[in-house]
């Protein structure tokens, strides 16, 4: 299967610097993806990069994990993320993984 990891920097391209609170991000990134009807997984990080006039940033950044979601809905869904966020790009990996379930019954065995 292939995971798709689309990375969205919290700072705000012009300021450089985060402009509202993380949960409204996260909140704005949940509408976002039900939107598009995907499912999704995601996590808060940090990291930091450095800016085409050489100035180095470090941030919160969202990491959204989706897996087998065809790229035209990545790419929309990167697109969708770039211009509510305020970013002047978003960063997209993609690769296999293997992936499996595992179930246990839930039923209460008295």
């Amino acid at each position: 299967m292939t995971e798709t990891k689309i990375y969205i920097g919290l700072n705000d391209a012009f300021t450089l610097r985060q402009e509202h609170e993380t949960e409204r991000y996260i909140g704005i990134l949940k509408n976002v993806c039900r939107s598009y009807g995907i499912p999704f997984s995601f996590s808060l990080a940090q990291g930091g990069y450095i800016h085409e006039n050489g100035e180095y940033t470090q941030e919160n950044t969202l990491v959204i994990s989706l897996i087998e979601v065809d790229e035209d809905t990545v790419n929309e869904v990167a697109k969708d993320l770039c211009a509510f966020f305020h970013q002047e790009s978003v960063m997209i990996t993609q690769g296999t993984v293997d992936t499996y379930f595992i179930s246990e019954s839930l039923i209460n065995e008295e």
